[in-house]
């Protein structure tokens, strides 16, 4: 890992504030161009690459878009601009078009001054962190200029004109044929992202009567007070419209959380249960296991525990996630926020996919989201945060190990403690899950207490 300062890439991509490093023309010249000079190191001499560039609808995704594409010509790379579409959408297009790289312009659920780059392989996974920490030290520790190829191999750049119709026809074929959605009222938001317009074709070419909010950006309003982060919103419409669910997206289209009929919030962790136990069900799930991060609620465990799934657990982030299903062969696996990844489809988290296989259970089954949703309950959760002075290996404190074993055991099996460091701030998290309210924040309160003592300046 590069353990530079100004290191660019965080645990999703490049991400800041637009026009204040590192989201400025200049540095997104130079990630175009060492991303440019990183294939040419990687692939045979003679190759002639090719990069899908994406965005979602912030009005800075223009200057990002251009600056990126500029770099990258630089070093004689053809670039194809797709325009606004799903980050998922630009995973799907990179392998389908067969291109070298693809590159995403979002700061997914973040408002909409800040903006981000995520790139992805050929194959269309997101890039391991040793490769961003390549494209990272050729940006600040390269004289890229020297590495300009002559200009007869300038690269050239043109708009995929029918990209949005190619990513509707690939997110339809993942909802089985012998279903339709005719006679489902659904309510959608889109946040005024970068589904605002393939989602709701998706739906309505299914046959679905669909309430469509959030589908009017301006440049300035994504994510603002809509998407899966409000989801009340389509909560509450749900209701309104006496609708059959409510699909809320996010900026870039890669979470889901959904609403029952009833108006009940439906998160991450209950969306996975409800495709687990469905593809469990049909024994269609390799392994018998799923993969969830750790912060994903105790009542997903004891749900699947009682149908013989187990609940593997990753690091935070979907790109950690997708390593883990790949490394082990899962194919379902997701985030409690909503990333939700079908690998036999997507190469990351993606909300319209998530979407249609819920439907698919419904039209399955027969039953209604909160009959099926049912089966997980969740466990009662307390989440201290702490500031801490210094950031030591949690193993090298005096006490510790005695101190985590003793909570355990006061939990007796039906709950859980998990106690990480926030990767971009001087900050402890503790998390304690069980069916005490009280007793469990006790021991987050505790925890908290004998953490800021054994990590002050």
């Amino acid at each position: 890992m590069t353990n530079r300062k100004n290191r660019l890439f965080g645990t999703d991509g490049i991400r800041g504030r637009a026009n204040q490093f590192p989201m400025t023309p200049d540095i997104a010249v130079k990630v175009g161009q060492a991303i440019g000079l990183w294939l040419r190191k990687t692939s045979v001499a003679g190759h002639r690459h090719k990069v899908v560039i994406g965005k979602d609808t912030r009005l800075s995704g223009y200057m990002i878009e251009q600056a990126l594409g500029s770099g990258l010509n630089s070093m004689g790379v053809h670039v194809l601009f797709v325009g606004p579409l799903p980050t998922p959408g630009i995973g799907f297009l990179t392998a389908n078009m067969r291109a070298d790289a693809g590159i995403v312009i979002s700061a997914s659920h973040n408002p909409f001054h800040d903006n981000g780059i995520k790139i992805f392989g050929k194959d269309g996974f997101k890039l391991g962190d040793h490769i961003e920490d390549e494209i990272d030290n050729l940006v600040f520790e390269t004289d890229l200029t020297k590495e300009l190829p002559a200009s007869e191999s300038i690269g050239r750049s043109r708009r995929i004109e029918d990209s949005q119709g190619r990513y509707i026809v690939f997110t339809k074929s993942t909802f089985p044929l012998q279903y339709t959605l005719d006679g489902m009222r659904i309510v959608l938001d889109c946040a005024h992202g970068a589904a605002y317009k393939v989602a709701p074709a998706v739906f309505e070419e299914l046959g679905a009567e669909l309430i469509t909010l959030g589908n009017e950006p301006n440049g300035l309003n994504i994510n603002d007070k809509s998407g899966a982060l409000f989801p009340q919103k389509i909560c509450d419409a749900v209701k309104a419209y006496r609708a059959d669910v409510g699909i809320s997206l996010d900026g870039d289209g890669d979470r889901l959380i959904m609403a029952d009929e009833k108006g009940q919030l439906v998160n991450g962790d209950h969306i996975l249960a409800v495709c687990a136990s469905n593809l469990a069900e049909q024994k269609k799930l390799p392994g018998n296991a799923i993969v969830a991060t750790h912060m994903s609620n105790f009542g997903l465990t004891v749900a699947m525990e009682k149908i013989g799934v187990n609940v593997v657990r990753a690091d935070v982030g979907d790109k950690y996630v997708v390593n883990e299903m790949r490394k082990n062969g899962y194919i379902l696996g997701g985030e409690q926020s909503g990333h939700i990844i079908f690998l036999e489809h997507a190469t990351t988290g993606d909300g319209i996919i998530g979407a249609l296989s819920v439907l698919a259970v419904m039209k399955r089954t027969g039953k209604q989201l909160s009959e099926l949703h049912a089966m997980m309950q969740d466990m009662p959760q307390v989440l201290i945060n702490t500031r801490v002075g210094l950031k030591k290996p949690l193993d090298s404190l005096s006490g510790y190990g005695a101190f985590i074993k003793k909570i355990e055991e006061k939990l007796k099996g039906n709950g859980r403690i998990f106690v990480r460091y926030s990767g971009t701030e001087p900050v402890i998290r503790v998390l304690v899950e069980g069916p005490d309210k009280v007793a469990i924040t006790k021991y987050a309160e505790e925890t908290a207490e004998f953490l800021q003592k054994h990590l002050a300046e």
